[in-house]
């Protein structure tokens, strides 16, 4: 499944948090993602290497820092949602501020 055209979905999303993905938004990108039953890959370049967006120790591994353009594909019926999904997440700036004011 490493074929390009195999993907049933992809997208970008700029990392914008000021960690990056690290702690606790790599567990809420991970969260997420096992929301979904697509195979579900990121990564930081295009090119790879690419890990498994439901791993926590392997996303949380791949330290991607503040302004990386995350590389996100996903496979299976509900990849595109996944996709989607995962997208809003890192652009809601994996939901901090929210956590800041219920706090």
């Amino acid at each position: 499944m490493t074929e390009e055209n195999t993907w049933n979905s992809e997208g970008t999303v700029e990392i914008t948090h000021d960690v990056g993905l690290h702690a606790r938004p790599s567990v809420k990108l991970t969260k997420l993602a096992k929301r979904f039953s697509a195979r579900i890959e990121i990564a930081a370049d295009p090119e790879g290497p690419w890990i498994d967006a439901k791993s926590i120790v392997k996303v949380m591994g791949a330290k991607i820092p503040q302004g990386t353009i995350l590389q996100l594909r996903a496979i299976g019926t509900d990849a595109q949602l996944a996709i989607e999904a995962l997208i809003d997440l890192v652009n809601q700036n994996f939901e901090e501020s929210q956590d800041a004011q219920s706090a």
